[in-house]
Parts: C-alpha cells; structure tokens; sequence
C-alpha cells in the first residue's frame, strides 16, 4: 500500500512537471511570435548604433538575414519567458514549502527580469564595444581588410549579451536558493574558491584576451558574488529568527500544558 502511494506521488510530480514544462513552451512560442514584430526595430537600433559604425555587414548566404531576424526574437522571448519558467519552478516547488518560506521566495520572481535587463544594459554598453575595440585595433595592426558577415557580428554580439545577462541573475538565484533552504552564506563561504575560480575562467572566456579587459569584466563579476553571499546571510538571518519564534511558541505552548 505504502508503495502505491509513493509511486502515485511520484507520478503526480512528474504529471505536474511535465504541466508546468508545456506552460513555459507556450510562453517561449508566444514570446517567438511577438519577437518577430520587434525584430526589424531591434536590428536597425543594434546597426546604427555608435558600436556599429564603420562596419559594412555582408550576407554570406541566403539564411543569415533570417538567422539574425530568428536570434533576436529568440532573445526577446527569453527575456519574457524567464521570471515566467522560475514562477512555474516556485510554483511547482511551493506545495513542500512552508507558508513563510513560499511568501519569501515568491517576491524574488519580478526582479528575474531587471537583473536580465540590467545584466544586458551592462554587457552591451560596457563590455561588447570594448571588445569589439580590442578586436578591431589587432585587425587593423595586422593590416588586414575588415569584411564581416552580419552573422558574425551578431554571433559575437550575442556571445558576449547573453551570458553576462544570465550570470547578472547570480544573486538572485542564491537568494532564491538560501529561502528553500538549499544554500546559506556559511556554505557560500566555504565555496569562495571554487566559486572565484569558475567567475574569473567566465571572465576571460567571453572578454578578449588582454588583462584590461579581464579585468573590467572579472571586478563585477566577482562583486556580484559578495554581494550574493551578503543577501544570503540577510535572507538565512530571518529563517534563523523566525525559526526561533516558532520554536518559543511551540515552548510557550506546551509550558502552559504542564501549568494546566
């Protein structure tokens, strides 16, 4: 009997997964047909922009004006599919969660998509055109002729955008991570070496190879874990006392059984 319950459970889990699942797919689809309608003003902006003077783009095949049409309303779905799948995580994790804990990881869901959007406010301004500086001065130094395909430029682009976005959701994603109980600044700490090692090898894969920019790329990065674990500890903090008051209830309580 207990066995038939255990696998009732775990296929209600997998039934609710797979539910929560299709939910994001319609989301990312629907975000896929509204990207298209935002692609062409997206893609005139990313061309005239002052990091993109200069450069004449070619079309080296049939497909890449297409190509480049489909990643940027691939990025634009993403960016509104992303709170949207950590909304169906919580959603699908909150039946095992306590009443306070499923208050306190729900208020992290809205700002998935501000650190996304700041995240790529800081990779596109700051990051893309220095690389895109450092690999131009080695072109020009070598003396050769810059002809670039538009598939090329957007790949490099979005090489760089993509990534530093998704790693500007790091604190949050400990935040989320300290509220279920699965990570805490204690745990984070001991993990700072690893954690520093992993960053800085991020730091000089999507930069060019020049310490300057590694650098420039590294601080924040590195930044954004302190700043991590200094959530974590505030988040960890308030389990702490709130597990307290709980457990002097439950003494209160049972004191004035003995007293009745």
């Amino acid at each position: 009997m207990t066995q038939q319950m255990e696998e009732m459970s775990i296929t209600e889990h997998l039934s609710e997964l797979r539910k929560r699942l299709i939910y994001v797919l319609i989301i990312f689809v629907l975000g896929l047909i509204a990207g298209f309608f935002v692609a062409d003003p997206v893609y005139q902006y990313l061309t005239k922009a002052e990091s993109a003077k200069g450069f004449v783009l070619h079309a080296f095949s049939f497909w890449d004006g297409i190509g480049i049409y489909m990643k940027i309303a691939g990025l634009f779905s993403l960016i509104i599919t992303l709170p949207f799948t950590v909304y169906q995580i919580w959603k699908f994790v909150s039946p095992g969660l306590k009443p306070r804990e499923r208050k306190a990881t729900l208020k992290y869901v809205p700002y998935v998509f501000l650190l996304f959007l700041t995240g790529m406010a800081f990779s596109y301004y700051v990051i893309f055109p220095m690389a895109l500086a450092f690999t131009t001065a080695i072109t020009e130094k070598m003396g050769l002729v810059e002809t670039y395909g538009m598939k090329q430029y957007f790949s490099f682009l979005f090489g760089i955008v993509l990534p530093v976005s998704l790693l500007f959701e790091l604190p949050l994603l400990i935040m989320f991570l300290t509220g279920l109980r699965i990570l805490n600044p204690i745990r984070l700490r001991k993990m700072r070496r690893v954690a520093y090692f992993v960053l800085i090898f991020i730091a000089v894969v999507i930069t060019p190879p020049d310490f300057i920019s590694d650098l420039l790329v590294m601080i924040p990065l590195l930044l954004l874990y302190e700043i991590s674990v200094l959530l974590s500890a505030i988040v960890y903090r308030k389990q702490l006392a709130a597990d307290e008051e709980i457990e002097s209830r439950y003494v209160r309580a049972e004191d004035k059984k003995h007293v009745g």
